[in-house]
């Protein structure tokens, strides 16, 4: 049997076999990649040079957009060159990194989610003592656990990676390094892996969107109090986005990783990987700016300045 560390590189076995589909595809994720980096890169600044858009939740929005940059990264340039090339290869030590920061990434982002609708709740429920209660320092711990939280999960999860063997097969039925494929492909010391995968994944997944559902009961009983009409219609606004976000990003990964790996979910999870790893860190900014009053007025006043003023 081959150890994990024995083996020197494995095949990306891709999304499809077919060449003339292999061009197609590679067009429109290199252009998908371009619209992220764009629109991602593009908020970060927006949020940093906008006055109007210094409130603790476009704070945590530029996080939001710094990670989908780097989710995107991950998992696309390496996407791209497969759909390209003859061989289609990853190192062993490319795939160890790729599955390192993809569990690091994927567990930050929902938990910025969670803080994210903790934020509203303060805003809507607790408006007096939102300034005060939401400080910077606050904001700055905020933050800091999902990245912290995140990283050393990953590097748990990736060790038990590392405990894999595999009987000569080195061909992953995946676009990047997952680890439902790389479990099914092992043929020993995934009993372990397997089942840490799925209780970590239903552990974290729950209990952030537990946070995320109590946040929202709070804030439909705020909203629900509120006399004025115009401020009930103000905080479903606000809050439609990250509901949005909330929906599309975890009910993608349930359908991936809260099943147990076999030949029919590791297809099915290929296609569920594209939304994921590539169309959602594109939506985002998307969702963000087209359904927030205060980030087109920023952009607006961002363009004007730039193109319209001498």
């Amino acid at each position: 049997m081959l150890n994990f560390t024995d083996v020197t590189e494995f095949v990306l076995l891709g999304l499809t076999s077919r060449k003339e589909l292999q061009v197609l595809l590679f067009v429109i994720f290199l252009m998908v990649y371009i619209v992220t980096m764009v629109g991602n890169i593009g908020m970060m600044i927006l949020i940093k040079i906008s006055p109007q858009l210094s409130s603790p939740m476009y704070f945590f929005l530029s996080h939001l957009s710094f990670i989908d940059v780097w989710f995107s990264s991950n998992i696309t340039p390496k996407m791209l060159e497969n759909l390209l090339s003859k061989t289609k290869t990853i190192s062993y030590a490319g795939c160890l990194v790729q599955c390192f920061f993809f569990i690091a990434l994927v567990h930050v982002e929902i938990f910025i989610l969670s803080v994210m609708a903790f934020d509203r709740y303060m805003a809507i429920g607790k408006p007096l003592l939102y300034g005060s209660k939401m400080s910077r320092v606050v904001c700055i711990r905020l933050i800091s656990f999902p990245y912290i939280y995140g990283f050393l999960t990953s590097l748990a999860a990736t060790l038990w990676t590392y405990g894999l063997y595999f009987c000569g097969k080195t061909e992953i039925n995946h676009f990047y390094c997952a680890d439902p494929p790389l479990i099914k492909m092992a043929c020993a010391g995934t009993f372990v892996k397997e089942y840490t995968m799925l209780f970590l994944a239903g552990i974290n997944f729950t209990y952030s969107l537990i946070v995320v559902i109590i946040s929202y009961l709070f804030i439909l009983i705020a909203i629900l109090r509120m006399r004025s009409a115009e401020g009930r219609r103000k905080a479903f606004s606000t809050c439609g986005s990250h509901l949005t976000a909330v929906g599309i990003f975890y009910g993608t990964l349930i359908f991936m990783y809260l099943r147990r790996p076999t030949e029919e979910s590791v297809e099915q999870g290929k296609m569920v990987a594209v939304f994921y790893t590539t169309v959602i860190p594109m939506l985002n900014p998307m969702i963000y700016s087209l359904r927030n009053k205060d980030v087109k007025e920023a952009m607006d006043k961002v363009i004007t300045k730039t193109f319209l003023t001498k």
